[in-house]
């Protein structure tokens, strides 16, 4: 992903301290010399959104328009793909990838994997590119936990003329903490009328510690499933505890199985556990 940051030792959070646009773009037109300026976050401010002339850019697409889950050391490369139109047709553009309370106040981001930054701009007529730029990310490399959630997708585009227009957040994405789900019902087997307790776990990747850790004061579900029906419904809502803990009881009714399931939030992608069965005597 190449994420240029340096890590602040005070607060253990990703600092961007250079990401700017590769210098031979910078030579190209006035829209490349404004945008190179800078984006330095903790230094020099950035405009907000320009443009010159009819240059164009529609159709933002973040990894097939899939919310971004790693866990604690994956690995993975994904696209972000645009369309660019200028009446002149499309002499270059790019995609850099920034997180933070808005542009002047970033605290991560990411150019795209190729050597000068630049997307791949394909032609698809006289005035039409379909772009493309791919980024890689490592979780235990490049992230901590406080980059979760929100991320935006800043572009620009010039055209042949020098017309170009410039977007600081053009497309809203997300990158989650991948979350795991475990439940327990017992006992097993257990007798009509009898209270069964069901116990389990939500936890979520921390890039921080490279652990599994807790998702604490989350609503989950506990669902049940009939033995040969094929969907689960809802029996009630509870909140995990410390560490992620799940636990509540049930009366033995029929054959079937339970499982809890969490909706998920903005940092951490829903999940369902694999339901475990009980036999009802």
């Amino acid at each position: 992903m190449r994420i240029r940051v340096t890590v602040a030792a005070a607060t253990g959070a990703l600092a961007l301290s250079a990401l700017a646009v590769p210098a031979a773009q910078a030579a190209e037109g006035p829209g490349a010399t404004s945008v190179a300026r800078s984006v330095v976050a903790d230094a020099v401010k950035t405009p907000a959104d320009e443009s010159h002339g009819d240059t164009a850019i529609s159709n933002v697409v973040v990894n097939g328009g899939k919310d971004i889950v790693l866990g604690t050391t994956t690995k993975k490369t994904f696209t972000v793909s645009f369309t660019a139109k200028d009446n002149s047709g499309v002499k270059w553009a790019q995609a850099i990838l920034w997180h933070g309370a808005n542009f002047d106040n970033l605290d991560g981001g990411a150019v795209a994997d190729s050597s000068d930054g630049r997307a791949a701009c394909t032609k698809v007529n006289a005035t039409t590119s379909n772009c493309k730029a791919a980024f890689t990310v490592k979780a235990d490399v490049d992230l901590v936990d406080s980059l979760a959630g929100g991320w935006k997708v800043w572009a620009i585009a010039q055209g042949t003329d020098a017309d170009y227009v410039q977007k600081d957040n053009v497309k809203g994405f997300q990158i989650q903490r991948l979350s795991k789900l475990t439940v327990n019902a017992a006992p097993e087997p257990v007798k009509k009328g009898k209270t069964i307790t069901v116990t389990g776990a939500l936890t979520r990747a921390s890039w921080n510690s490279g652990k599994y850790l807790g998702y604490t004061g989350q609503s989950v579900k506990l669902q049940f499933k009939k033995k040969g029906a094929t969907t689960y419904t809802t029996v009630k809502t509870i909140k995990t505890t410390t560490a992620g803990a799940l636990k509540t009881t049930v009366t033995a009714s029929v054959d079937g199985a339970y499982r809890y399931s969490f909706a998920g939030t903005t940092t951490t992608p829903g999940v369902s556990a694999t339901g475990d069965s009980v036999d009802v005597q």
